[in-house]
């Protein structure tokens, strides 16, 4: 559960806060366009996933590799 809170995390807080942005822009001018909430967000997650895909698979390698260590232990 942590490590996929730990994973999860940047790209969910950066899709809720470019949604939560976007929505006060269209809320302030009354641009109601549906592409205008999708765009942003794609980006901003394309971004994250650029910056911290690395860490993201490192941190998901590491456990898995830690899983298996443990399945092995408890088949001895």
């Amino acid at each position: 559960m942590q490590v996929a809170l730990m994973v999860s995390l940047p790209v969910l807080a950066v899709a809720l806060f470019v949604g939560v942005l976007v929505s006060v822009f269209q809320a302030i001018t009354q641009v109601q366009e549906a592409t205008l909430t999708f765009v942003p967000k794609l980006i901003g997650v394309g971004l994250v996933m650029a910056m911290m895909g690395g860490w993201m698979l490192t941190t998901l390698v590491s456990f898995v590799h830690l899983c298996f260590e443990h399945a092995a232990r408890l088949g001895q």
